[in-house]
């Protein structure tokens, strides 16, 4: 008998939930086994050899039932699909999970028995009899990757390697019959990215393609970050691999040391491993996995087409596990390990539903997905340019349908490596829902957003405890958590939207009908914000947050309420608000002057906001805010070791701000928490003009500022202004750009740089832009550099 809890109680008293962990105790056991067979009763000594005979088996017990999959790689033929059918009353609860100690791997792959036989060098090659997909290649456990060009280098900031030549006359020229190939590429503007599969070359040479329907901002692909794979001419390295469809004829560049007879060959063949279908009226309810290894899932990003609303995404409604229509079902301390597309996707109707406990790596697009259906939008609009005039809108406050996940979680999870193949991800992605908690998870190494809301409907989500950090390592103008509010109300002609906001203030919380929270959580963006409320975002309150680099955005939006955050390294980014906005930023510590882009009212309430000094202060009460704010050093505790509780006599104290913990955030598992990577803490750079800093450590180069006559003479200067760049070591990012040891930074972003003091204020302006237009002074000449910061 096996003894199992729900930890979740939602809609529950006491009693059924003391009812219901009785019976768990008490439950039937069936195992499934490698080597077991479906005739079996499903005995430990006579287990079953399959999830759907368990699953059909299961229809007919009426009690709770526990079922044990023994140890072993089960390659499934097709997904495992739970039904209405398969539904449970509460009480009577399945779970399918790992035996206890035993490794359990569900794979989408099929194993391949090849005979190789030499081609050329290193590279072999295998006739395949078989129809099969090939879409990724697994050798040994190790994922190959597909012929490319330019080759993988780990070290490159974009999609392990770029090259803007892969468009040229000269590399296609060289490419026989490069169909079927597939070409990755950033958005133009680096809003995430396209993709685009190789039809054929046409009378002039040039490649035909189709695709770069993934981003819901139509504006093509980047001149310089992209890459192309799958063409047998680019088979030039080790661990990488070619499928010649026409011949049907596998070639693999193996390593010397390989003994190829030994070779373990996985192709993924499968989009979904586990899927719950039902509906709102039939939902699937009370089963759930817990303990799997989750592998070799196909890649997804030809069929990434649905756009969500009038975000910058769109999306493929699928994962390695898919809900829809269910009803307090869940998937539990499993392991996603290099899946790829999404890996989980909630899809329309569910309630209750959870993730938790889980490890996702390196999957190819999103970790944790809820998206809604359209069809309960009223009066929705699918791209940025698209609007409804004000006449025509649906003006009802509620969904049209319950068809979107409401009331769901995803918590303790830890997530990394994420978007390999697909730019425009997150670790959790919301659109359409409702209540939805993303609570103590880790999330880092991702190409854009850490958390992601794509539009207002419907709100009232809790994001709360998660650490995130490392994000937006491969797009741009984005935060560790982004949302958008292209909601009804809003139109992508600003004045036409002013009228609109202004006349009918009734329209503005339609969508976003319920307060989104965002509290305790730790990020940390080195290549945009920490925190970005984009177009439209509104109804949020943002408190007890600290951030440690980027800053908090608010673009323009409605009634957000911003207090009691630490801002490290930065400030408050408020840009073209609307006029009454009722927005309040409030009893926040910042340690930069504010950067407002076109503010012409400043809210409801800016006030009684600590400043790193005076002249920020001032800066600030310019704009007739901030006149009972104060200034000074704030006092953390211990910065060094994460701590930046303020100590007694912080005059922080004064305004209103009270200490929030500084040790809950992230995953709270033990085994996740030893996994998971330390958020880089940074130098504190709160420099005042009282200080007398005159050196600091910069993206990890070190600078000094210019000193008197001796440096005007030896570098040649005209004046003793300046940043002069000490050292640049090999880890810092300024290595891979143009700038050298010995260099005088005199402007950036076209804007006098006098010393260290100026130079990260105007970073902290412009770093979300990824890259700065420079100048500076070497061997007495000045030169033009852009320089990236990513």
């Amino acid at each position: 008998m096996a003894c199992f809890f729900h930890h979740k109680l939602i809609g529950i008293g006491l009693s059924a939930f003391l009812s219901l962990q009785l019976s768990n105790c008490f439950a039937i056991d069936l195992y499934i086994s490698k080597t077991g067979n479906d005739k079996n009763p499903g005995t430990i000594g006579k287990p079953l050899a399959t999830f759907e005979a368990a699953r059909n088996k299961i229809r007919n017990i009426h009690e709770p039932v526990v079922v044990q999959i023994r140890e072993g790689i089960y390659y499934l033929k097709q997904p495992v699909i739970f039904a209405p059918e398969d539904s449970r009353k509460p009480e009577e609860s399945v779970i399918y999970k790992a035996y206890p100690g035993e490794k359990v791997v569900i794979s989408g792959a099929i194993e391949l028995n090849l005979k190789w036989k030499n081609y050329k060098g290193n590279i072999k090659q295998a006739s395949i009899s078989e129809n099969i997909v090939f879409d990724q290649l697994f050798v040994n456990g190790k994922q190959l990757r597909m012929a490319r060009f330019p080759n993988y280098d780990s070290t490159a900031s974009h999609f392990g390697g770029y090259s803007e030549d892969v468009l040229s006359p000269q590399k296609i020229n060289n490419w026989k019959n490069p169909e079927g190939a597939y070409i990755h590429a950033l958005h133009k503007h680096e809003w995430g990215g396209y993709h685009y599969r190789i039809t054929g070359k046409d009378n002039e040479g040039k490649l035909i393609m189709e695709g770069g329907y993934q981003n819901n901002r139509q504006m093509g692909m980047h001149d310089k970050y992209r890459f192309i794979e799958n063409v047998f001419e680019e088979l030039d390295t080790a661990g990488e691999w070619y499928y010649n469809k026409n011949e049907k004829v596998l070639y693999a560049y193996f390593t010397k040391s390989q003994d190829i007879a030994k070779v373990k060959i996985a192709a993924p063949q499968l989009k979904h491993l586990f899927e719950f279908r039902g509906s709102e009226t039939n939902p699937v309810h009370n089963i759930g996995l817990e303990g799997l290894e989750f592998a070799h899932v196909l890649r997804t990003f030809m069929e990434t087409k649905e756009p969500l609303l009038r975000s910058d995404w769109a999306i493929y409604r699928g994962g390695t596990v898919v809900f829809e229509g269910t009803e307090n079902c869940f998937v539990r301390k499993c392991y996603f390990n290099a899946v790829g597309g999404n890996a989980v996707f909630f899809s329309n109707y569910n309630r209750h539903s959870e993730v938790s406990g889980c490890r996702i790596e390196n999957a190819g697009a999103s970790g944790v997905c809820f998206v809604g259906d359209p069809a309960a939008v009223r009066s929705p609009s699918f791209e940025y340019n698209q609007s409804i005039a004000f006449e025509e809108l649906d003006k009802q406050p509620d969904p049209k349908t319950n068809n979107y996940p409401a009331e769901c979680s995803v918590s303790d999870n830890l997530m990394y490596g994420l978007g390999q193949v697909e730019k425009q991800v997150a670790g959790v992605e919301i659109s359409m829902a409702m209540d939805i908690t993303v609570s103590h998870n880790t999330i880092y190494n991702v190409p854009r957003s850490g958390i992601n809301v794509s539009e207002g409907t419907w709100g009232g989500h809790i994001i709360e405890y998660n650490d995130v950090f490392n994000t937006v390592l491969e797009t741009g103008d984005h935060g560790s958590f982004n949302s958008w509010g292209r909601d009804r109300f809003w139109n992508p002609n600003r004045e036409v939207m002013d009228k609109i906001t202004a006349a009918h203030p009734e329209i503005i919380l339609l969508d976003a009908q319920k307060t989104t929270i965002i509290r305790n959580n730790r990020f940390r963006c080195d290549h945009g914000w920490d925190i970005d409320l984009d177009d439209g975002s509104s109804n949020y309150h943002i408190y007890n947050n600290l951030c440690l680099n980027g800053g908090l955005k608010l673009r323009e939006g409605f009634q957000r309420i911003v207090e009691n955050n630490i801002i490290v390294n930065n400030s408050f980014h408020p840009h073209v608000w609307f006029a009454g906005s009722g927005d309040v930023f409030r009893k926040n510590v910042v340690l930069k002057p504010y950067y407002p882009i076109q503010i012409k009212e400043w809210g409801k309430e800016v006030d009684n906001n600590f400043f790193p000094d005076n002249k920020a202060l001032a800066e600030a009460q310019k704009n007739k805010t901030d006149m009972h704010s104060l200034a000074g050093d704030p006092l953390f505790e211990n910065p060094a070791k994460g701590n930046y509780e303020l100590m007694a006599g912080s005059a922080a104290f004064k305004l209103g701000f009270v200490n929030f913990p500084m040790d809950d955030f992230g995953v709270v598992s033990p085994e996740l928490k030893s996994k998971a990577a330390k958020i880089p803490l940074p130098d504190i750079n709160a420099i005042s003009e009282n200080n007398g800093i005159k050196e600091m450590t910069w993206l990890k180069a070190k600078l000094r500022n210019v000193n008197g006559l001796g440096d005007r003479s030896a570098f040649g200067l005209p004046d003793e202004k300046g940043v002069i760049i000490e050292n640049i070591p090999s880890e810092s990012i300024l290595s891979k750009s143009d700038l050298k040891n010995g260099d005088v930074i005199r402007t950036m972003n076209q804007k006098e740089i006098e010393s260290i003091v100026n130079l990260t204020d105007v970073y902290q302006e412009i770093n979300w832009q990824g890259k700065s237009e420079m100048e500076v002074f070497r061997n007495q000449q000045l030169i033009k550099l852009i320089v990236l910061f990513k």
